[in-house]
């Protein structure tokens, strides 16, 4: 199997586990504040790495990996902090509907950054594919897109997509020969604490970690292992080969995943019509995932 089709694997697997992570943060939401909740998240992920550094090569390697590290968990946690501040005067949905934007602001960074060009062919699949993923979004309901409109928080979460494009071209802009993943997820992790402990501190929110018991630290776990420490990893690694444009196109397929797994673990059926939006984006996805 060559590196290409490792990392749409890699991809694959990551956006199948993000999506996994929605239905467990539905049931850790409203116990403690999402920021610190996400600081939470990263201080356990940042512990199950640390007996990395058990061997010398990998902590010869974390203070120059460290400060790439913290330019990259920047972008991350910027895009957790405007979500979430977004959320307190703007809805779900509109999240929903604007994240889709973020693949077409990547690729039109990589003209900036990679130089690379977006053809009107390419622009027209980037916007079929929206339109896929939309339907999903909005459950193939009409009414309620036509109800659609703009508010103060989706101003917050299009600045914080913004920082969510710049993730992917840093963590392909950063990317040096020779660099030990592990130790770049690890310093990306600990760079995040950092700007997340920051913003708990300029928006005075309390840690209440007590309050996450029982069942609820298993949901943790799961989120901090599973959905942050692995899904960095095969983000970083797929980066480098894919690139920023394509490992961002598979966005599109983020509420399709969510749509088939609460279908599998919630028994909620999926509609004619969000089958079809589904059907549009996947099929988009793979068409932008094929150019050159």
């Amino acid at each position: 199997m060559n590196e290409t089709i490792k990392a749409h694997l890699y991809v694959l697997l990551a956006t199948i586990l993000i999506a996994s992570s929605f239905l467990v943060s539905g049931k850790l939401s409203g116990i403690i504040d999402p920021i610190s909740i996400t600081m939470y998240r990263f201080v356990l992920a940042t512990l199950v790495l640390s007996p990395i550094f058990i061997k010398k090569e990998y902590r010869e390697k974390f203070k120059s990996t460290f400060k790439r590290g913290l330019i990259i968990s920047f972008f991350y946690s910027i895009y957790f902090i405007g979500m979430f501040k977004a959320l307190e005067t703007t809805t779900v949905l509109n999240t929903s509907t604007l994240y889709t934007l973020v693949p077409l602001m990547t690729a039109i960074l990589c003209i900036f950054f990679f130089k690379d060009k977006i053809s009107f062919k390419q622009l027209i699949i980037y916007l079929i594919a929206m339109i896929g993923t939309l339907i999903v979004v909005f459950k193939s309901n009409l009414s309620l897109f036509l109800h659609f409109s703009l508010n103060y928080g989706d101003i917050i979460f299009l600045i914080a997509c913004v920082s969510m494009a710049f993730y992917s071209i840093f963590l392909k802009l950063l990317h040096k020969d020779g660099d030990i993943l592990l130790v770049l997820v690890f310093s990306t992790l600990l760079g995040g604490i950092i700007w997340m402990f920051l913003s708990m501190q300029v928006l005075d929110i309390a840690l209440q970690w007590d309050k996450i018991e029982g069942n609820l630290l298993y949901l943790m776990l799961y989120l901090s292992i599973v959905t942050t420490v692995i899904t960095l990893f095969l983000y970083q690694k797929a980066s480098i080969v894919l690139g920023s444009k394509k490992l961002m196109a598979y966005t599109y397929l983020s509420p399709a995943m969510v749509a088939v797994l609460v279908y599998i673990f919630d028994k909620q059926t999926i509609s004619f019509g969000i089958f079809i939006g589904i059907l549009i984006s996947a099929v988009a996805t793979v068409v932008i995932l094929r150019q050159k």
